[in-house]
C-alpha cells in the first residue's frame, strides 16, 4: 500500500540477485532468478508503469494475461550464465534497500545483453509454441 521507492514508469525489472563485484568490475555474476515467485505482483508492477520484465522460467496465466493488458513484454535469459552475462552490465548501482544486500534495488544499464522474449504483448508464448511442435 505504500509508494515504491524508485519510478516504476517506463522500466525493465531484471530478476537477479547479483554478486559482488570484484576490484574493477562493474558487478559479480548476475544471472536471471525464476520470475515465477514474483507472479502475484507483477500485475501490479505492471499497472505502476512497468513495460516488462527479465527473468527464466514460466509465467502465471494471469500474468500473460496482464502483459497484453498493459503493452508489456518478458524477456528471458539463460540461468547458469551468470558471469557471462554480467559482462553485458555497464554500470550498477544501488538505489534502495541497499541492507538487503543483493537483494536491493539496483538500476542496471546493459550493452548487448543476450535476452530473448518469452512472452510478448499480444498473447506470443514461445514455451508454449515450443510444446506445441514438439
Amino acid at each position: 500500500g505504500q509508494a515504491p521507492p524508485v519510478g516504476l514508469r517506463d522500466e525493465l525489472i531484471y530478476f537477479v540477485g547479483p554478486s559482488p563485484a570484484r576490484p574493477g568490475e562493474v558487478v559479480g555474476s548476475a544471472g536471471p532468478t525464476t520470475a515465477g515467485r514474483m507472479n502475484g505482483f507483477m500485475p501490479r508492477l505492471l499497472q505502476a508503469g512497468v513495460r516488462g520484465f527479465l527473468g527464466k522460467g514460466y509465467l502465471a496465466p494471469a500474468v500473460k494475461d496482464a502483459l497484453c493488458e498493459h503493452g508489456a513484454v518478458y524477456l528471458g535469459a539463460v540461468g547458469g550464465t551468470g558471469a557471462l552475462l554480467s559482462r553485458s552490465i555497464v554500470s550498477c548501482e544501488v538505489l534502495a534497500y541497499p541492507e538487503l544486500l543483493s537483494e536491493a534495488v539496483h538500476r542496471m544499464v546493459f550493452r548487448d545483453f543476450p535476452a530473448i522474449v518469452l512472452n510478448d504483448s499480444v498473447g506470443g508464448d514461445l514455451y508454449e509454441s515450443v510444446l506445441q511442435k514438439s
